[in-house]
């Protein structure tokens, strides 16, 4: 499955589950929604998860720093299909720029 296949899937699912019933999410709102499953992710770390484990939940939802760097993923594709972005081309296109940045760009310490 091409990953703009995926972003289609996502979103439908989203809707069929009611995610964009109601009043439509500003961006803003979008992006922060993001930032709390990193936030979720950055949790897990902190309370001893290792970054490859997996545990379960209530009733078999899987937990832990993969799920939740999924479920930013799963939100990022959502805000695609729902804007019409294609990510695939997107990830593409700011793959093949950064290949020709010079090493550690930026001068940055983080």
């Amino acid at each position: 499955m091409q990953i703009n296949e995926i972003v289609k899937e996502v979103g439908q699912n989203a809707r069929e589950h009611g995610w964009w019933d109601g009043e439509e999410r500003t961006f803003g709102e979008l992006i922060a929604l993001c930032h709390s499953e990193l936030s979720e992710a950055l949790q897990e770390y902190r309370d001893g998860r290792q970054p490859t484990e997996t545990y379960y939940g209530d009733k078999g939802k899987p937990e832990g720093i993969p799920s939740e760097l999924a479920d930013t993923v799963i939100r990022i594709m959502d805000m695609c299909d729902h804007y019409g972005i294609d990510l695939e081309a997107a990830i593409a296109e700011k793959h093949g720029f950064n290949m020709t940045r010079p090493y550690k760009h930026g001068g940055k310490v983080i």
